[in-house]
């Protein structure tokens, strides 16, 4: 006679769970849940319980009862080769992901680069798919705040909205202050044609930039734009050595368009910083690489991320915060560009 299998205990239940750490469901449940409303001693027995029966919990029977999809989407408008390429979107990614590791909710990311793009992504950011939407890099135009409001969707934005309203969450850093201080360093330094690489006027931080440069700069001062991005950085600088060949000093909005800016006035003929001296803004890692050494406002990238994603798993749990609007100090890392 042949012997049968003997039969699988079956898969481990919350109820099992609570019995094995001595607490209640609801307490394992809050638990499993990311509540603070369970004491330290209940929480570490919960979390060995878990461990010792391998429980996985059932996603699609927890949203049954809950209503939530434990998922939440980071839209970043812009496109692969920028997200992928740029460290701005890797540092923001890496705080968000910290933060969220210590609440069960899982996180996927979407980039929004062409209007097909825009309907798959609009179509995904329902209560069905997702709990609640991080935005980042978003332009004038982009109509996702408005979408997600008349949706009902908690969401956060990565920077000021241009038109705020009394309900929006966001963080951002101090933008037009960094820049400031950047402008003021160059002119205390001994700077008397101090330009500017500002950043797309079509988002709130490259106006804030700009808005920080005037502020220091009497007059109309020197401005042409970029788009963030190296290549146009080095475009601009070359427009600005046109318009003023005399100039002695540069802040540019951003450290690639910076570090374009360097590489067009190498071509240029001019010293840095013994003819031009140049500042960059935000203290990505290849400003430490460029030749020479960049100097540039430090901005905490990370910190944004994780208060970004701070503020979203507070709204979802309609849990009372400090403040909806962070705005993150900004400090200025002197090396050999200026």
């Amino acid at each position: 006679m042949t012997r049968q299998p003997a039969r699988s205990p079956g898969r481990p239940t919350l109820d099992a769970v609570a019995a094995r750490a001595g607490v209640g469901r609801g307490t394992a449940s809050r638990v499993l849940n990311g509540s603070s409303q369970v004491s330290p001693q209940a929480r570490a027995a919960v979390e060995a319980a878990i461990i010792e029966l391998g429980y996985v919990p059932n996603r699609a029977a927890r949203s049954l009862v809950t209503q939530r999809t434990d998922s939440v989407a980071l839209v970043v408008s812009e496109s692969q080769e920028r997200v992928f390429g740029e460290p701005f979107f890797a540092g923001v990614l890496r705080g968000i992901n910290a933060a969220l590791l210590e609440t069960p909710l899982q996180l996927w990311l979407a980039m929004v680069a062409s209007p097909a793009q825009r309907e798959r992504v609009e179509a995904h950011l329902t209560s069905q798919h997702v709990d609640g939407v991080l935005l980042l890099s978003l332009h004038d135009e982009d109509p996702l705040p408005k979408l997600l409001r008349e949706r009902g969707m908690p969401f956060v934005l990565g920077g000021r909205p241009s038109e705020p309203h009394d309900d929006d969450y966001f963080v951002d850093v101090d933008n037009a202050a960094g820049a400031r201080k950047a402008v003021e360093y160059l002119i205390a330094g001994g700077a008397g044609r101090v330009a500017t690489v500002a950043g797309p006027q079509d988002m709130e931080v490259g106006r804030a930039r700009l808005a920080g440069y005037r502020t220091a700069v009497p007059g109309a001062g020197l401005i042409a734009y970029g788009d963030f991005t190296e290549d146009g950085g080095a475009a601009a600088m070359r427009a600005l050595l046109a318009r003023e060949p005399g100039l002695d000093a540069v802040f540019a909005a951003s450290d690639l368009m910076a570090s374009g800016a360097l590489r067009a006035l190498r071509e240029a003929g001019r010293r840095v910083p013994q003819d031009v001296r140049v500042v960059g803004f935000e203290d990505a890692p290849s400003a430490r690489q460029c030749e020479p050494p960049l100097s540039t406002v430090h901005q905490p990238v990370e910190e944004m991320g994780r208060r970004m994603a701070e503020l979203l798993v507070s709204r979802i749990r309609q849990e009372p915060v400090e403040n909806s609007h962070v705005l993150l100090d900004t400090h200025l890392v002197r090396r050999a560009s200026a």
